[in-house]
């Protein structure tokens, strides 16, 4: 009898170490996921499960044909040592009538010309001059991790000071994100920005980094999160020096002093709804909200463009 609850003992125990381990390995590859350059050759099958949506094959290849578009337009590639040492890339486009800059930051795994490559022509023919920054840890920027709007917030404020030393301080800025772009450039209006700065537009964005992994995993991995959260904040420790839940876009937005324009599509799967309408809850400066029936995430633009140009025109008439 002994021997046998012995073994019963050993073997809870056993079970136990291996369910630790497992949960640390599944863990620690959701972190490498979200952060480092290189996508983990395991999940690299698993995008559609994360963003919990599929895109139309009509759609991709018309936001393929306005990347492509983009991309080869006649333009200068700039560097930028950010605050850190970090080189990063942006694509800057003049516009002989400018009367704003905007800085563009696109979203988690993807790039400049993917994220803006709809909404380029229509910046260009209202005399926008726009600095496309490739985020870090992306494409042609430096640094082996992304930090999903904790360390980018201070790439923004880099790239505005870069932008003040091309064009002056006299001329209208405006911060643009989509989607880890619209996080970075919400949390960025938690900085001492210049004056220059006219106005923040952001475009389904998430609250924080513990906040769009805690949706995912439950979600669309139907993972329980809370277990796992823990370790998730020390593995991010580890990569930048920062936890998951040390900064969010709530946060700024209570300390906003420049006006916002909040964008989120209503189905959107991969950043809830509900979090733009939080972070526009909190935000303590003029503010508008936009939101559109029946969007998926970052297709705002697409399935309204032209409620979208007109909410973005009335923005620029009223604080340029």
């Amino acid at each position: 009898m002994k021997q046998s609850k012995k073994s019963i003992l050993l073997a809870a125990g056993a079970t136990a170490v291996t369910t630790a381990l497992a949960t640390c390995a599944v863990t620690k590859q959701m972190v490498d996921l979200a952060m480092d350059r290189n996508e983990p050759k395991a999940a690299q099958r698993a995008g559609m499960h994360v963003s919990g949506s599929r895109k139309p094959d009509a759609l991709v290849e018309e936001l393929n044909a306005a990347s492509e578009k983009l991309a080869h337009k006649d333009h200068e590639v700039v560097k930028m040592l950010s605050h850190d040492g970090v080189v990063l890339t942006g694509h800057w486009f003049v516009n002989p009538t400018a009367k704003r800059v905007v800085l563009a930051m696109h979203g988690w795994r993807s790039s400049w010309s993917r994220d803006f490559g709809m909404v380029a022509d229509f910046l260009a023919e209202n005399d926008c001059s726009v600095l496309y920054a490739e985020q870090r840890g992306q494409n042609n920027s430096g640094g082996a991790y992304m930090g999903l709007g904790l360390m980018e917030r201070y790439d923004c404020l880099d790239w505005v000071n870069w932008i003040i030393g091309r064009c002056g301080p006299q001329i209208p800025i405006y911060l643009s994100g989509v989607s880890m772009g619209a996080t970075s450039v919400l949390m960025a209006a938690g900085l001492d920005l210049p004056e220059s700065v006219h106005g923040i537009m952001s475009d389904c964005g998430f609250t924080s980094p513990h906040d769009i992994g805690k949706h995912v995993a439950n979600k669309n991995l139907h993972m329980l999160y809370d277990i796992r959260s823990g370790l998730a904040d020390l593995f991010c420790r580890r990569k930048i020096s920062m936890g998951l839940d040390d900064y969010s876009t709530v946060d700024a937005m209570h300390h906003c002093k420049v006006p916002v324009l909040f964008v989120h599509g209503t189905q959107d799967r991969f950043v809830p709804v509900g979090m733009t309408y939080e972070n526009y809850e909190a935000c303590q400066a003029p503010k508008r909200l936009f939101i559109v029936q029946g969007a998926d995430h970052g297709m705002s633009y697409y399935c309204n463009r032209a409620g979208y140009e007109s909410v973005v025109k009335q923005f620029w008439a009223d604080f340029d």
